[in-house]
């Protein structure tokens, strides 16, 4: 069955908010929670999207790529400086 990215968008980025209060920083494996039923690839589609919508972003230790609701938790820059 074809799932609705639309509606997979909004269920992981509700579960992306309610988890951010207590965590910051989520991988994607952290987002399959969103909706068990979806594949992990439909996820990570729909969680790619909201990064380029704005509405979830990237953070990188450099070996490591993690998912956060903006305005929650230290950005990649102040987590480890950088240039303007």
């Amino acid at each position: 069955m074809a799932v609705n990215i639309d509606e997979l968008k909004e269920k992981v980025l509700a579960f992306a908010t309610k988890k951010a209060a207590h965590k910051s920083k989520m991988y994607i494996k952290d987002l399959y929670k969103a909706d068990p039923d979806a594949k992990p690839r439909e996820i990570k589609k729909a969680a790619n999207a909201l990064v380029n919508e704005g509405k979830l972003e990237f953070f990188s230790s450099g070996s490591t790529t993690m998912y956060g609701v903006p305005g929650f938790g230290k950005t990649e820059k102040e987590q480890f400086g950088g240039d303007d």
